[in-house]
């Protein structure tokens, strides 16, 4: 991973999170709606099934948004990247070598790549 972000790259990251970070929680509110508007499933059912959601989809929000600094940003656009949260066009405004590096991590599992929660 690379050890000194050039400002231009942690500037664009920040940028890129705010966007990613928008589209997730979308994402995560359409999902709940579709639960919550199952009505082949009783009321208890839905609240267990968003109960589970909304556990999971924290810890993923968590390991990609929290606590972003230099040190881990990179890992953090990876696990967004691996989400499907960003666009190539989007990625572009990166530079090629951190472009890589987070395309490349955001390919591993998600186990491998760590756990940031704060």
């Amino acid at each position: 991973m690379p050890r000194d972000l050039p400002e231009a790259d942690w500037k664009a990251c920040r940028k890129l999170q705010a966007v990613a970070l928008e589209r997730f929680c979308e994402r995560i509110i359409n999902e709940v709606g579709t639960i919550a508007s199952n009505n082949s499933t009783s009321y208890h059912t839905r609240y267990l099934d968003l109960f589970k959601l909304i556990e999971r989809r924290d810890d993923e929000i968590a390991r990609a948004f929290n606590d972003p600094k230099r040190s881990n940003i990179v890992l953090q656009l990876a696990a967004i990247v691996s989400h499907g949260l960003l666009t190539q066009d989007e990625l572009q405004s990166l530079t090629p070598k951190i472009r890589e590096t987070v395309e490349s991590l955001s390919k591993l599992p998600r186990s491998t790549r760590g756990r940031n929660r704060a």
